[in-house]
């Protein structure tokens, strides 16, 4: 590109005072691995991409569906099926076409995951697990690699910086992964569509902070929005006297950690598809019980079941005297945590069964086969 494009393309950026040419050449240069293209993901791309960060990487395995596109504005309606990384870099492509990409269609795994990071000069987390959260912090504290951070959850989200120059890293927030059931995904929480959007693009603005040497960090500190409220506050943050040693010492020892397991969500229980689920309904032998909170939605009416949340599961044990127990939830993550408890207190002399998926997948396919 000939220096009169370039100055026509970035000439909003480059008349900032405090910017100009010598910040715009730096994000030129810089190259950024962003984890997860989804709802944080999606916004976080397109601000890095208009703004002129020269390489970016993008790693995600999932596909486009429909319940995405309320809120991954970087997909339509003719991508659903298609690989997330495919369509994105198809969209970014036509934004700038100036950005190299360097796309991996690929989980990040405990395996892959130095190797990745390796060769991106800054890492911003995007992603809805904290399996990946627990990964990709401790991958960059071994490789010295900043990371920017975001969260999100029904109407609230989250943003800090972290491993900048000594400061703090995401351990010394949470050291530890929280127990099974007690924090929800988006899939089970549900999140407002705007939300992934503001958080996004305040992970890209700490994005461009960091690589252009502009304005303060959010860093040894933790942002959160509010968007009911509108409500923002900053929490002060520290170092925790034993975050060096829930870290892995090497790079091997990283690639030898199982974070599925650490984190809990490692499929260890026994977990049955729709059909199964419909002739065990057909049966009438088993116990079927939901174990999302009362007032959650979508209501089923389609079968007789019970209804025990699963923060309450343990103290309603003696309902369930059927010797075949089918849990349900959503999307099959508190399932398979009360399939655990259950299984812990009943050892062999129950059969425990979750469904996979949840019952919102339940439905989709109910449709599909009427």
């Amino acid at each position: 590109m000939n220096n009169d494009r370039l100055y026509d393309r970035y000439q909003r950026q480059l008349i900032l005072k405090g910017f100009g040419a010598e910040a715009q050449q730096k994000l030129l240069s810089a190259s950024v691995l962003v984890i997860g293209a989804g709802g944080l993901g999606c916004p976080v791309l397109q601000y890095l991409v208009a703004a002129g960060v020269g390489i970016v990487g993008i790693v995600d395995d999932d596909k486009v569906s429909l319940s995405n596109l309320h809120r991954q504005v970087l997909y339509n309606v003719q991508m659903i099926g298609r690989p997330k990384v495919d369509s994105a870099v198809e969209v970014l492509q036509q934004l700038n076409p100036q950005t190299k990409f360097t796309v991996y269609n690929e989980r990040l795994t405990a395996k892959n995951a130095a190797t990745i990071l390796s060769v991106f000069d800054v890492i911003v987390d995007g992603s809805d697990n904290f399996a990946t959260r627990y990964l990709v912090n401790d991958a960059c504290v071994l490789l010295n690699k900043p990371l920017v951070y975001g969260a999100i959850s029904q109407y609230e989200g989250q943003v800090a910086v972290f491993n900048i120059e000594q400061s703090v890293n995401y351990r010394d927030l949470f050291p530890h992964p929280p127990k099974e059931g007690e924090v929800l995904n988006c899939a089970e929480a549900g999140v407002l569509g705007v939300l992934p959007g503001i958080i996004g693009s305040m992970m890209a603005n700490e994005t461009i902070k960091l690589i252009t040497g502009t304005g303060v960090l959010l860093a040894n500190k933790l942002f959160t929005y509010n968007t009911l409220t509108n409500q923002t506050y900053e929490l002060e943050l520290s170092k925790h006297g034993e975050t060096s040693a829930l870290i892995p010492a090497t790079i091997e020892a990283l690639q030898q950690t199982d974070y599925e397991w650490l984190c809990g969500t490692a499929t260890l229980i026994n977990e049955i598809d729709a059909s199964t689920f419909n002739e065990m309904i057909a049966e009438g032998k088993a116990a079927i019980v939901d174990v999302r909170e009362k007032d959650e939605q979508p209501v089923v009416t389609e079968f007789s079941h019970m209804q025990i949340p699963l923060n309450q599961l343990q103290q309603h044990t003696a309902w369930l005297t059927e010797n075949t127990i089918v849990v349900f939830c959503l999307s099959g993550k508190r399932s398979a945590a009360a399939a655990k408890q259950l299984e812990e207190l009943f050892g062999t002399s129950k059969k425990i069964y979750s469904l996979k998926g949840g019952i919102q997948q339940w439905m989709q396919q109910q449709k599909q086969t009427v």
